[in-house]
């Protein structure tokens, strides 16, 4: 699989989704072609983090993982039951409500699947009302609250006001995200802890669920 790997990693859409579909022809293990991705997705995320890819690089990769998804999708059905134990754990994202800034929220729910959250993205503009609420159905392991400026930190605020005041508070892990974020903004918040780039926060969950 060294080959799509590199592919993706190179961001070589056209041969990617080629080796792809030849493997499936070819009658690859559909979980071993979606594996390769994963692997592929990972080393972007270093890169991302070592400063070598940026932003871009990351909405085009979520593209291509997307894309071949929906390749080996129909291929995947006799694996659903494996994968399912293999969930990392459940994952609610939201950006709060104020700002409408989607794109980091979109790299971190992205990389979240990747590396095996379940994950539910109520988008963005979130009333703290309704992340409590959503919390109390899908009963998530931890919940990202993500804000591009400085007016999200009332709205996270509130949002973990709201989950102490509903006894809920020690249910969940909350990580709150952005650029404007550090540490003394995550203690005023209540956070459980902060990240300012979508890698750091996928590593700091996945710290929280031991895998």
């Amino acid at each position: 699989m060294k080959e799509l790997i590199d592919a993706v990693v190179d961001m070589m859409e056209d041969k990617a989704y080629e080796l792809t579909r030849r493997y499936i022809d070819e009658g690859k293990a559909a979980e071993e072609i979606f594996s390769a991705y994963q692997a592929a997705m990972e080393q972007i995320g270093q890169r991302f983090e070592a400063g070598t890819y940026f932003v871009p690089e990351l909405i085009m990769a979520g593209e291509m993982m997307k894309t071949g998804a929906e390749i080996i999708k129909p291929f995947l059905s006799q694996e659903d039951g494996r994968k399912e134990t293999r969930k990392t754990g459940k994952f609610l994202l939201a950006t709060v409500e104020g700002d409408i800034h989607d794109i980091g929220k979109d790299i971190v729910g992205m990389m979240m699947q990747v590396n095996g959250f379940e994950v539910m993205d109520l988008g963005v503009d979130v009333p703290a009302a309704t992340i409590v609420a959503e919390a109390r159905a899908f009963q998530p392991d931890i919940i990202g609250l993500s804000g591009l400026l400085t007016l999200a930190f009332d709205p996270m605020k509130k949002c973990v006001d709201h989950l102490t005041e509903a006894g809920l508070r020690a249910d969940y892990k909350v990580i709150i995200g952005g650029a404007q974020m550090d540490r003394q903004v995550c203690g005023h918040i209540g956070a459980d802890a902060f990240a300012t780039d979508a890698m750091a926060g996928v590593n700091i969950c996945k710290k929280w669920m031991g895998a």
